[in-house]
């Protein structure tokens, strides 16, 4: 299958771009400083293009079965990120339309628009660290954003904690609720996140849904 990855350098970038490629999938890393990617193999190809300027994504998504987005903004400036979903899905709009087929967008989401009770996302939970607010609350922006757009996408929204850990393979999926362990812990490493978000691909189960992926 033929993957683009937009912001294949950051922590979870780098991981699904290690899952696809561990699975013979064709990626092609779209990012802005192709420097920057330090992967080497016979699968990967690199384009250089703007996540915020959707005429260079559609050139670098032409071709692709899947888009996945796993932007994420400067922490100064943490509505870029509804600008870059509008951006990707724009461009893979305009992608489809030339090559005359449905390609698939899929973006790395955020935990703050989970429910952790009837009516009560995480992000407007009383105990919600006021530090991460703003990315919370861009996010769930983000996801009306992708809900309105007029393609295929999918929201991929991570347990509460995500880290770089072990790959493990074995995890669960909800949809909308924050699922949390015996413990009351919300977690996920960014390999298992990989792995759900692949599987996801290869064998699509949420088309224009969202779901989300812990322990």
């Amino acid at each position: 299958m033929k993957i683009a990855l937009l912001a294949a350098t950051g922590m979870i970038g780098q991981r699904i771009l290690n899952e696809a490629l561990s699975r013979g999938h064709h990626v092609t890393a779209v990012v802005r400083d192709p420097a920057k990617v330090a992967a080497k193999h016979p699968n990967l190809e690199v384009k250089t293009a703007d996540a915020l300027k959707p005429e260079t994504l559609s050139a670098a998504f032409a071709g692709s079965d899947a888009v996945i987005s796993s932007y994420g903004p400067p922490v100064t400036e943490p509505q870029k990120l509804v600008a870059a979903v509008k951006s990707a899905s724009e461009a893979v709009a305009a992608a489809s339309k030339a090559s005359g087929r449905a390609i698939r967008l899929i973006v790395v989401g955020g935990a703050g628009s989970l429910e952790v009770a009837p009516g009560l996302q995480l992000v407007d939970a009383p105990t919600f660290p006021d530090a991460w607010k703003p990315v919370a609350l861009a996010g769930r922006d983000s996801f009306a954003a992708l809900r309105a757009a007029p393609i295929d996408w999918t929201y991929v929204s991570p347990a509460a904690l995500i880290q770089p850990g072990e790959r493990t393979g074995k995890f669960r999926i909800g949809a909308d609720q924050l699922l949390t362990d015996a413990k009351g812990e919300s977690r996920i490493s960014a390999e298992d996140y990989a792995v759900a978000l692949i599987d996801e691909i290869e064998k699509p189960q949420h088309i224009r849904k969202r779901f989300t992926v812990a322990y």
